[in-house]
């Protein structure tokens, strides 16, 4: 039984190997169809070819990097399509002092400067802007924007306040309270271009102390001195005025003048101040070194004091002499407000 079984197995398998096997055939790739789109253009290709790139070389359709093809060379050919070709264009970038030059069929400045790399980050601008079309000379600038904040210290400085005192000598001064410069802190906002500054915007200030007021007190009292030397006067005041001298026919009005403010004859002995204070000091004594003691007796000056000699109107005397011995006394001397003094002093001696 077991040989019957062996011997039908045999047979089997010679039926198996004596029938003709099947043979695998390749059918050639199928040509399809490539509808070329270029600006207005259209180009009809037929092609066995695998990829866009390999049927447009093919078809002699020169294309480099930076040209848009789409869909991309890349692409395998499985069913007819329509392939757009943009090509590009030769542009520079700068960046900088970098120079960067790049072909693109990019659409906008944007899309040039990220497939250049070098997109804009932040508030970084660049001409055109981004979202145009690349420029007709092909040039694109870029501009980094950087901004920062800086914070420095300033000093706030300190008011004067003056007091008047019965205690402290006239012509004198007493600091009450120091003055102290105050701090404040202030927060700038600072924008660089390219690296280099081209604004800054205050953002914020803080006190962070205030300034301390100073006060003095500003003498009242009467204090009489001797002039000194053989001199034997006392004053009570003393300053610093612009002197000019003048006499009766000699005073620039083109003749003789005898008459003054106090009634008294002009000459020596007679000095003039500026009519807007001559009401604070008419009669008055004074002594002049080199010239001796005078009576505040009559006016002159006006705001010509301030264009002729530069001084204010309240610095300024006019010395008086008699005609044929005027002595050159130009400039600045010593005024000596001689005793007695006012009852009120005047405000612009203070």
């Amino acid at each position: 039984m077991k040989y019957l079984r062996w011997l039908a197995f045999v047979v089997f398998v010679f039926q198996a190997a004596c029938q003709p096997q099947a043979t695998a055939t390749v059918e050639p790739h199928r040509a399809m169809t490539l509808t070329l789109v270029k600006s207005d253009e259209k180009k009809i290709i037929e092609t066995s070819a695998l990829t866009v790139g390999q049927a447009l070389t093919e078809a002699g359709v020169k294309f480099m990097q930076g040209d848009l093809l789409d869909p991309s060379a890349e692409t395998l050919i499985t069913k007819d399509l329509t392939v757009t070709f943009i090509p590009g264009r030769n542009l520079t970038i700068f960046v900088g002092d970098q120079v960067l030059n790049i072909r693109s069929a990019a659409e906008t400045v944007g899309e040039v400067l990220a497939e250049a790399g070098v997109p804009l980050v932040g508030s970084d601008i660049s001409f055109p802007p981004e979202s145009e079309a690349p420029p007709p000379d092909g040039q694109i600038r870029v501009v980094r924007i950087r901004e920062s904040f800086e914070v420095t210290l300033e000093s706030i400085p300190f008011e004067e306040e003056v007091t008047y005192s019965p205690d402290v000598p006239f012509g004198q001064s007493e600091t009450v309270q120091p003055g102290v410069k105050g701090v404040a802190m202030i927060r700038e906002r600072v924008r660089y271009e390219d690296g280099v500054e081209v604004s800054r915007k205050r953002e914020e200030k803080t006190t962070l102390r205030e300034p301390q007021t100073r006060i003095v007190q500003s003498g009242e009292k009467i204090v009489l001195a001797p002039v000194g030397g053989n001199i034997p006067y006392d004053y009570w005041y003393a300053t610093e005025m612009y002197a000019s001298v003048y006499s009766p026919c000699a005073s620039g009005t083109g003749g003789c003048s005898y008459g003054t403010a106090s009634g008294a004859r002009a000459g020596y002995g007679i000095v003039a101040v500026d009519y807007s204070i001559y009401s604070y000091l008419a009669g008055m004594k004074v002594y002049i070194p080199g010239y001796g003691v005078a009576t505040i007796g009559d006016t002159g000056g006006g705001p010509i004091i301030e264009t002729a000699f530069g001084v204010p109107r309240t610095k300024w005397i006019d010395l008086g002499f008699d005609d044929g011995k005027i002595m050159d006394m130009t400039g600045w001397v010593t005024v000596y407000f001689l005793a007695p003094a006012p009852a009120e002093i005047p405000y612009f001696l203070k």
